[in-house]
């Protein structure tokens, strides 16, 4: 029994120490910790896609043509011509009638007045001279406004001679100027006399480009025998201004050049008033049937230039003499045929022409909206004197219908291709003749 004690305390004693050596070994307690979240895997960034020029092969060689460089002036023999007085007044002082003529061609520029417009102090024309174009006038001493003054050796009645112009037609342009002509008509004191003529004595009163489509418009003053560019914008009423209209083509096929419309303002925005259309009705100069001028289209010779001449003028109750000239151009192909929307009329010798000669093509420009210019002859008053001039007979002046009509193109009919472009030309001042 003892044996077995002690056999018992060993194995006790050595079951202890295997306990305090598995004790020893555990780690040292701590508080429980709450659970954490599941990490979620993070993404990789998002890259924006790289782009990458794309390489032409073979690369392009075509590029757009460069506008033309200016041309260079050659040295034009140009010499701006001044206006000269015209011996347009002639006066005999008969007895007791002053008898004055006045040529219709007042100015000598050849633009004809009207008889309305010109008067002798108070009193109106009495005749007209159809052989020799001019107006008569045969006023008594004492009557139309006469001033008398006497000197110590004469007896002096003087007149004036008044005039002044209206616009011309429908258009609100003049193309003379208002002028006083004195006439006198001197008696000696102890017989009479006649006085020879009084002759009057007075002077009357950049371009910009367009392209479009490769194409470029011009408009260009030209000097009188159309072959160089005129060096000098100055003009005088009376004068004819040049003008050449043309379109530089590059890629195209031939082209043929139009004039749709022209209007003159007095600044550079098509739209002021006063304004004058003086080409209208797609191509229609209409300025000659207008005012009776002699503007009009020259002959074509080449096919992309277009040249005309306009009589220049001024507007009526204008402070300043200088005009803009806005035009709408038009190009189309050579092949197709001119027509009632593309076309360059003249009123010339009372019909109206085509500057190619395809007259058919101007029948409808009479009915554009303008109103004609005609002259008025004048109705004799009871003769005054011994003076007697038979007149002209009265001419009833021409009705126009009223409105522009354009073509419509029927739907089954090919399109036309035309390029168009508007270009201003001016400052042109024109001057007036000074007494």
């Amino acid at each position: 029994m003892m044996k077995l004690a002690a056999v018992c305390i060993v194995v006790l004693a050595l079951i202890g120490s295997l306990c305090e050596a598995q004790l020893s070994k555990r780690p040292p307690y701590s508080p429980p910790q709450a659970p954490q979240a599941p990490q979620v895997p993070s993404l990789p960034p998002v890259q924006s896609p790289q782009q990458q020029q794309q390489a032409f092969e073979p690369p392009l060689t075509w590029k757009y043509p460069a506008e033309p460089p200016p041309e260079t002036q050659p040295v034009v023999p140009f010499e701006l011509r001044y206006p000269v007085p015209a011996a347009t007044v002639a006066v005999m002082c008969r007895e007791d009638i002053a008898h004055v003529e006045v040529k219709k061609d007042f100015f000598g520029i050849g633009q004809l007045i009207s008889p309305a417009d010109i008067t002798l102090g108070l009193c109106a024309p009495t005749g007209e001279d159809i052989n020799s174009q001019v107006y008569i006038f045969e006023a008594e001493l004492q009557e139309c406004g006469s001033v008398l003054a006497m000197t110590d050796i004469a007896l002096i009645y003087t007149f004036v001679l008044n005039y002044n112009p209206k616009p011309l037609g429908s258009a609100p342009v003049v193309r003379t100027n208002p002028a006083a002509v004195i006439v006198e008509c001197h008696y000696p004191r102890n017989f009479n006399v006649s006085s020879g003529p009084i002759n009057p004595t007075w002077v009357p009163y950049s371009q910009v480009k367009m392209a479009e489509e490769f194409l470029y418009f011009t408009l260009k003053l030209m000097t009188d025998d159309w072959l160089y560019e005129r060096p000098s914008h100055q003009y005088f009423l009376g004068d004819l201004i040049r003008i050449e209209a043309t379109v530089k083509q590059y890629f195209h096929v031939p082209l043929r050049v139009y004039i749709d419309r022209c209007v003159a303002t007095l600044t550079p925005d098509v739209t002021s008033v006063p304004n004058y259309a003086f080409i209208d009705n797609h191509g229609c100069f209409i300025d000659a049937r207008v005012t009776g001028s002699k503007s009009q289209f020259m002959h074509r010779t080449v096919e992309n230039k277009l040249e005309f001449q306009l009589e220049a003028f001024r507007f009526d109750g204008a402070a300043t003499g200088e005009i803009y000239i806005t035009c709408n151009l038009v190009a189309t192909s050579t092949s197709h045929a001119i027509d009632n929307e593309h076309r360059a009329c003249s009123y010339l010798n009372y019909a109206w022409t085509e500057a190619s000669g395809s007259d058919g093509a101007c029948a409808s420009c009479e009915t554009g909206n303008f109103v004609a210019f005609t002259i008025p002859s004048v109705v004799p008053s009871a003769p005054v004197g011994t003076g007697t001039h038979p007149a002209a007979p009265i001419l009833p002046p021409y009705s126009y219908p009223k409105g522009s009509v354009r073509k419509l193109r029927s739907l089954h009919e090919t399109e036309i291709p035309e390029w168009e472009g508007q270009v201003t030309l001016g400052p042109i001042p024109v001057e007036v003749k000074k007494q």
